[in-house]
């Protein structure tokens, strides 16, 4: 026995040497496994678009923030006074899910037929009131109906609040069905913002196809800037310009028509001659908006007052309608038109 110990004892080492090696290398495997299925990072974001609901907080504002969680959708709420003083936990939710909260009023009246200290009245009590609730004061404000005038924004503008109106209407508060809602925001561009409404069914429904449609154009949701309305990344940087030049090409003929006129906007139509594609550059002045656009595809610069629209085949007239939010005497310019 003692002559045999030592080989025992040093094929016992041998072995203890063997699994130590096969233990690292295993481990080493493991380590290489777990790096090759580490996910993908997300796809790049070319632009950013305001996706914005309105009148919350309600009763289904917890549905709603739970298919944004889902969809990885940060938002803006433009909430209701009265609503965040009836339901402070509907609004703290929202903070929590990572939305932006807004000013919509304190009761959603129409506001252009208040006096001036009754606005100031209106729109400082709804702010307190969600500063009290969520520990923020909001910087955006989104007057209801979109009905506004220079008294109004000169008031939220007194209070710290930069006006945001939409560029798209998703027609949700008109009873349109999931797939129409779908289609109206497949007509968002980078920068812009479009109006949805908490409490909407058919609006919740729509939300994961409204992101399959901004992923597949590589567009994401962000925030809405503060200093020109206009929707850039989350943490408040700026997107590059999203109009890109016209193509070379030939000369056509742009001619612009103002069809109809409200008290707070009005259409334009163009027709365009001399080509069957084409692209048009319109100027808007500030602070008017468009908040619609037909027969045509749109992208905007960065300041949000310079539209290039291009055919999409709908013919060669396309039309839009532009806010005037205080301005109601300007018209849109057309600076160029480019066939091909």
């Amino acid at each position: 026995m003692s002559r045999l110990f030592p080989r025992t004892a040093l094929w016992s080492r041998r072995l203890r040497a063997a699994l130590a090696v096969l233990a690292t290398a295993v481990a080493m495997c493991g380590v290489v496994l777990a790096a090759t299925s580490t996910p993908s990072s997300a796809a790049t974001c070319n632009g950013y678009v305001g996706l914005t609901f309105d009148d919350g907080p309600t009763g289904s504002t917890s549905a709603l923030l739970n298919v944004l969680r889902t969809n990885g959708v940060r938002a803006t709420m433009f909430n209701v006074g009265q609503n965040v003083q009836n339901n402070r936990s509907a609004a703290q939710a929202q903070v929590a899910a990572g939305m932006w909260v807004a000013n919509h009023s304190w009761n959603h009246s129409h506001m252009t037929s208040m006096s001036q200290a009754q606005m100031q009245s209106d729109l400082s009590q709804t702010s307190s009131a969600i500063q009290s609730a969520t520990g923020s004061r909001p910087v955006l404000f989104r007057p209801p109906y979109g009905e506004t005038n220079s008294t109004l924004q000169s008031v939220a503008s007194s209070l710290g609040m930069r006006q945001v109106i939409w560029d798209v209407d998703s027609q949700d508060w008109n009873g349109a069905s999931v797939s129409q809602i779908v289609a109206n925001a497949s007509r968002l561009q980078a920068g812009q913002v479009i109006l949805m409404h908490d409490g909407i069914q058919n609006t919740r429904d729509a939300i994961p196809q409204i992101m399959a449609n901004l992923t597949s154009r590589n567009l994401c949701p962000g925030m809405i800037s503060s200093s020109t309305g206009r929707a850039v990344a989350p943490d408040g940087t700026t997107p590059p310009p999203t109009t890109t030049p016209p193509p070379a090409g030939g000369t056509c003929t742009a001619t612009a028509t103002t069809t109809n006129v409200w008290g707070d906007r009005y259409n334009t139509s163009v027709t365009v001659s001399g080509a069957s594609t084409w692209t048009v550059v319109v100027a808007i002045t500030s602070p008017q908006r468009v908040s619609t656009i037909w027969n045509g595809t749109a992208t905007w610069d960065s300041s949000g007052t310079v539209m290039t629209m291009r055919s999409n085949g709908s013919g060669n007239t396309f039309g839009f309608t532009t806010m005037t939010n205080g301005n109601s005497s300007a018209r849109p310019q057309i600076r160029s038109c480019t066939s091909g």
